[in-house]
């Protein structure tokens, strides 16, 4: 990769050759390069610096759902951008959000003003923009319900406005963002004020704390649902994998579909205790669960 053309892009802050672990929630050892991208038009420039040298890149976000393989091929970016902390003052009709707006913050102005529909995202670590990809969600319901438009940059440097509707998402994903494309960012919508949102979404995080680990290196959610009855984490549980593991990886005594790093593990460690879990959940239930989290 030639660096120094990215180097001088204005808004662009590289960081070659580091330990990635800081990037992902898991923090799992690599070493790789990342651009740290604040405004549109680096992004812009950085892409069209990126195809012109024909190098990979891969959005990271919070780095949550994602475990970060091909570092030595892939440039990996995160964005940064400014946003307006006015418009969570008071609620509004429609938000518009940059794609690097964290969950968290949304989730307190839901819990001060009552935002009715916001509780689906609680306690999901990440940023708008990851979570509109992954259409991600908990038990309580997904974000791709209260999308209303998504902005993306597409490969050839043209940005245009995606109007959602039903078809748009699916379960932990969405049908409308290809390959190489970036989320820039999002029209959001809610379901009115609702004063019992607030106590809503204290208990499910109370839930949360005592049914996940939330406290340790992990990924989240290693595997998708299969269907309503053969989740991953019960399924997992069930043939006797809890606690399954080695070279500082197992899987989680709270909740079976996590993987816990306790040291220093690396990313290809982890690819393969994900694919024996892959090989044993197979062969005692005949049926192929597929990831969750992203390996890149």
């Amino acid at each position: 990769m030639e660096t120094e053309a990215i180097k001088n892009i204005s808004g662009i802050e590289l960081f070659e050759n580091i330990n990635l672990d800081k990037y992902t929630t898991i923090k799992l050892g690599n070493t790789g390069s990342i651009a740290i991208c604040n405004s549109i038009s680096a992004l812009k420039q950085l892409l069209n610096t990126l195809k012109v040298q024909k190098m990979n890149y891969h959005l990271v976000g919070w780095g949550a759902n994602q475990v970060l393989l091909n570092v030595d091929k892939t440039l990996f970016i995160k964005l940064d951008f400014a946003y307006e902390k006015s418009m969570l003052k008071e609620p509004k009709d429609q938000y518009d959000f940059v794609a690097s707006v964290p969950l968290n913050i949304l989730t307190s102005h839901a819990m001060k003003f009552g935002i009715k529909g916001w509780e689906v995202f609680t306690g999901i670590p990440g940023s708008i923009g990851g979570a509109v990809y992954m259409n991600a969600g908990t038990a309580l319901g997904e974000i791709g319900d209260l999308i209303e438009s998504v902005t993306i940059l597409k490969t050839n440097g043209e940005i245009y406005t995606y109007e959602c509707d039903k078809n748009s998402f699916g379960y932990r994903k969405n049908y409308f963002v290809k390959d190489g494309e970036v989320i820039l960012s999002a029209k959001m919508k809610h379901f009115g004020i609702d004063e019992s949102i607030k106590t809503k979404i204290k208990e499910y995080l109370e839930y949360r704390k005592t049914t996940q680990p939330l406290t340790t290196k992990n990924c989240g959610s290693v595997f998708k649902n299969f269907d309503s009855k053969y989740k991953a984490g019960q399924t997992i549980d069930t043939i006797g994998l809890k606690n399954f593991g080695y070279d500082h990886l197992k899987v989680s005594s709270l909740h079976a579909n996590f993987v816990e790093n306790s040291g220093e593990a690396t990313a290809e460690q982890f690819k393969n205790l994900v694919d024996c879990l892959k090989i044993d959940i197979e062969r005692y239930t005949g049926r192929k669960f597929v990831l969750e989290v992203k390996v890149y």
